[in-house]
């Protein structure tokens, strides 16, 4: 599921704003040219892959990146590099299979 998050180019934005400050949900998606609804789907998919958590502050919405879940990526991904010979082309082919199935866009 993280993998399926950080697939999408828009997704991997938000994470890099969040990597400053926790945000309120109409301050991440100023920067897009997309509805707050649109940014409110990217949102809940990278909650539910664990990368951001979300709470609401009085009436506003505030979201918070989640560095434990990239860790946990990010150790996973380093097995590959210990490894001679991966295929990564064969790697990309499985990950958009796995996401093209996944995918809530």
């Amino acid at each position: 599921m993280v993998f399926a998050a950080l697939a999408d180019p828009t997704r991997r934005q938000i994470l890099a704003m969040l990597l400053e400050d926790d945000m309120a949900v109409t301050d991440v998606a100023e920067p897009f040219s997309m509805s707050l609804a649109a940014i409110s789907k990217h949102l809940g998919v990278l909650a539910d892959a664990g990368l951001i958590s979300q709470e609401k502050r009085g009436r506003v919405k505030w979201c918070k990146l989640e560095p434990d879940a990239l860790r946990e990526a990010s150790v996973w991904m380093q097995g590959f590099g210990q490894m001679e010979g991966v295929d990564l082309d064969a790697f990309e082919r499985f990950l958009e299979r796995e996401i093209g199935t996944h995918s809530p866009d």
